[in-house]
């Protein structure tokens, strides 16, 4: 039954409006994460890779998560960051297609994924491109020079959301290979990476699944195309018998040869502690009570706010678990919110991003919210020096 909310941390009298951005602290994951530090790292020290089960983390919790975006055991490793993600998943990507040139991308791609696209072509120096689109004219731009198809499923500023199996399926009729960047995807809507068949996908896990700053970023590769997969990246824990030392590079067998570094233990805890709340919630329950609480504040905010115009999708298949609204002053209006009780973000140039994570929000968050909203731009009391200061992470 949703909402859970004493299941979180949450600071009292807060309403919390960005999880789209960084989830709140599962109230089980402080005690996952000092068990961690005292008992195994203090009292077994380097026995806890044999003892806790360090070593075999990434796949043990990549299993627990799969189900989440719709994919098969054996199918998602976990570690690592998402950037280095990107880069494993493009650069496997082109090895597949080496007669072809194109990475295609859109405009509303995180800038990150871009910049590793780009980093990616100008070390291989093979003569690829990166090609970015409008979003609407993505299929239309899907042709048989393109290589690799990049997207994320949902635009970080407006909660655009991207028609997979479609998409998918257009990549393949045109000899293209598929990777999905997940991040504003998992937990937070339906996601069907099995059955829409694309070779990757990647995302991180601190945003909708409330595993905490800098926790780790996860992998998909579909199972039939994995052992012809020559990581670029190929290191230690990727290799088939890292315990063997050996001087030459051999891939580990399946999703296991896309491990990079050491796993990031502590964090790890705190992700496993933050996936054990959903035993027992369906992620179609939670995308269908997310729809609701977004058209309940779409339509208040409209009603009691005209000045402010919705940028995100008005038809909810077409949208995330994200609502945007533009206003010239958007960013003294978040701060002027925070102040208040109620957290937003900001994405230049003028979009108010909030996020609606049913886990911890109900419809008495999302009223109050746009109560609190309304006083601030009638009264504008957003209008204030310090509430304009641009901070360092908006």
């Amino acid at each position: 039954m949703l909402p859970i909310k004493d299941q979180f941390v949450l600071p009292e009298g807060m309403i919390y409006l960005d999880g789209n951005s960084l989830g709140p602290l599962p109230a089980a994951a402080a005690q996952r994460i000092a068990a961690t530090v005292q008992d195994q790292w203090g009292q077994h020290l380097i026995t806890g890779w044999n003892k806790d089960g360090w070593m075999h983390q990434p796949a043990v919790l990549g299993n627990r998560l799969a189900p989440l975006i719709g994919a098969a055991k054996d199918t998602v490793m976990l570690g690592d960051t998402l950037s280095i993600k990107v880069f494993q998943a493009v650069s496997a990507a082109l090895s597949l297609k080496p007669d072809r040139s194109v990475v295609l991308s859109d405009s509303g791609n995180f800038p990150t994924d871009l910049y590793m696209a780009n980093g990616l072509i100008e070390h291989l120096k093979q003569g690829h491109v990166l090609r970015v689109v409008d979003p609407i004219n993505m299929i239309d731009s899907i042709d048989e020079s393109v290589a690799v198809v990049l997207l994320t499923h949902v635009d970080y500023r407006t909660g655009r959301m991207h028609d997979m199996a479609r998409i998918t399926q257009a990549a393949h009729e045109a000899g293209a290979i598929m990777v999905w960047d997940l991040a504003h995807s998992a937990g937070a809507v339906v996601v069907e990476l099995d059955a829409c068949q694309c070779e990757f996908a990647v995302g991180c896990t601190y945003k909708y699944l409330n595993a905490g700053p800098g926790a780790p970023a996860f992998i998909y590769i579909r199972p039939d195309i994995v052992e012809s997969i020559n990581p670029i990246l190929s290191g230690w824990l990727g290799h088939d018998a890292p315990f063997a030392f050996e001087a030459e590079y051999r891939p580990g067998h399946g999703v296991e040869r896309l491990r990079v570094g050491t796993p990031p233990v502590i964090q790890m805890a705190a992700l496993e502690s933050a996936l054990e709340l959903w035993q027992h919630l369906s992620i179609h329950d939670v995308r269908q009570r997310s729809i609701e609480l977004s058209e309940l504040f779409i339509a208040l905010v409209e009603q009691r706010c005209p000045m402010l115009t919705l940028a995100s999708p008005r038809r909810s298949e077409e949208r995330g678990s994200q609502v945007s609204f533009a206003f010239d002053h958007g960013y003294a209006v978040i701060q002027a919110l925070i102040s208040h009780g109620v957290v937003g973000d900001f994405r230049q140039p003028n979009l108010m991003r909030f996020g609606f994570t049913p886990l911890y929000l109900d419809e008495q968050d999302v009223r109050s919210a746009v109560d609190k909203l309304d006083t601030i731009l009638s009264q504008s009391l957003w209008d204030r020096e310090e509430f304009r200061a641009m901070k360092a992470v908006t």
